[in-house]
Parts: structure tokens; sequence; C-alpha cells
């Protein structure tokens, strides 16, 4: 029951550490004994096994997380300095975290700038100190304080490094039909009223003259003056002005 394969290892055979042999484990592999590393690495790939379980549910291979937990432990051990007088699980944590959470940022479908994800990852460390200080959840307004930065650039950056979400996700299921994303959301561009409307003006300007068409076509589409849309078709201000409303006039009456 107690069998968990990650990566091929079986967990329940992972040994586990007192206090006094992480401290005898470290003083060996600082002084380069390689055995003694080997038995500290794999005597703390439980702690890798408790932060990892902080990042079950997503849509990465808990393998290549658990992996990447591991690069966090030996950057620890490789880091860690005795004379701080600081348990190496207290050490060791953050920077576990530190390094899936930087996988999870690169290994997103959507790249995100280093600054990003930089902030990103700055408001996150801060709303975790904030939550552990006050015992509740922070506001955007709180976290951007906390780092000194204006609140736009922390909420821009927390959801830059959102993972996406598929226009077909469900989000209410009751019984038979599935409603999802997508349902949910209007086209206010591409609406019947506006379709029909964009139909009327078609056929209205189709109705015009040629010129009528054509000075429309220079003022409106091409966005020039009456003055560069005389010069261009060879006749006065004056007449593409009166051609142009009586254009404009046409087209009112026929929609």
């Amino acid at each position: 029951m107690a069998k968990v394969v990650i990566c091929g290892l079986d967990t329940s055979t992972l040994p586990k550490l007192t206090n006094q042999e992480i401290t005898d484990l470290m003083k060996k592999l600082k002084s380069g004994d390689e055995q003694a590393r080997q038995e500290f690495i794999i005597g703390n790939m439980r702690l890798v096994l408790c932060v990892v379980q902080r990042f079950m549910g997503r849509k990465e291979n808990i393998d290549d997380i658990f992996q990447v937990g591991c690069v966090g432990l030996i950057k620890a051990i490789d880091n860690f300095d005795m004379s701080l007088n600081v348990r190496f699980s207290t050490y060791a944590v953050p920077m576990i975290i530190g390094e899936i959470r930087r996988f999870l940022r690169d290994n997103n479908s959507v790249r995100v700038s280093r600054s990003l994800r930089d902030t990103a990852y700055k408001a996150l460390q801060a709303r975790e100190e904030l939550e552990l200080k006050c015992s509740n959840e922070p506001t955007m307004e709180e976290i951007a304080a906390a780092i000194d930065m204006p609140l736009r650039e922390v909420v821009y950056a927390l959801d830059a490094i959102s993972d996406p979400v598929s226009l077909f996700d469900p989000v209410y299921h009751d019984g038979g039909d599935t409603i999802t994303l997508v349902d949910q959301l209007s086209d206010e561009k591409n609406s019947d009223e506006n379709w029909t409307e964009s139909v009327a003006l078609k056929e209205a300007i189709r109705k015009l003259a040629e010129r009528e068409r054509q000075i429309l076509y220079l003022r409106y589409f091409e966005g020039k003056t009456q003055i560069e849309v005389s010069q261009e078709i060879g006749i006065s201000q004056a007449q593409v002005s009166r051609l142009e409303k009586n254009a404009l006039r046409t087209i009112s009456k026929t929609m």
C-alpha cells in the first residue's frame, strides 16, 4: 500500500537519516568522499518527495518534476554551508521548490521573458511569506507593496506565467450536456446583427455609381483627404464633397 514508484524508484525503500547521520555524511562529502555524497543524496530523496507533492495535479509528468527536484537537492548539497548552523532541510526545501518552479515556468507552452518570470517568482515568494505571517490570502496590492513594484507589473507578470486554458475545457457538467469555456464566450464583432448590417452595407454600396464608389473607397478605406481624392480622379474638391455627401445619403436611405 505504501509503495510509490517514481522514475523506476520504489520510494518505500528509501532510507531515513537521523540528524546525526546527516551531519556526519555532510562532513564526509564536503571533504570529497564520493560514497558519502551518494548516500546523502539517496537519504534525502524523501525531502524531494515531500516537495513534489505540492505540485501534484499538474499537466507535467510527475517523474520529470521529481528529477528536477533531485537537481535542486544536489544544488543545495553543493552550496550548503555547515558554518551557518542551519538544518540542511531548512536550506534545501526552498532550493528544491525554486528549481521545480523554474522548470514549470520554462516548460510552459507560452514563452515568457526572463524579467517577467523573475517578477512573478518574487511575487509568489512574497505571497507565501505574507500567508505565513498573516494567516490569510494577501491581496495583490499587499504583494506589490512587499516587493516594491507597481501593481500593474505584478498582475501582468503573474498572469503571464499562468497555464493557458483550452477553449474546450469543461466548466460545468449537469447530467447530459457539458458546457465548455467556448460556450460561455460571446463574439460582439461577428454577431448576427453585425453580420446583417455588413451585408446591407455592401449591397447599398453596390448600387452606387462607379465614381461615388471610388470616392468612398479612397476616403474611407485608404483614408485620403478630399483634396487628395480630387487630384487623383481629376475633379475639383467641391465636386468630391458633393458626390461623397450624395453617396452617404443614398446608402443611409437604402439601409
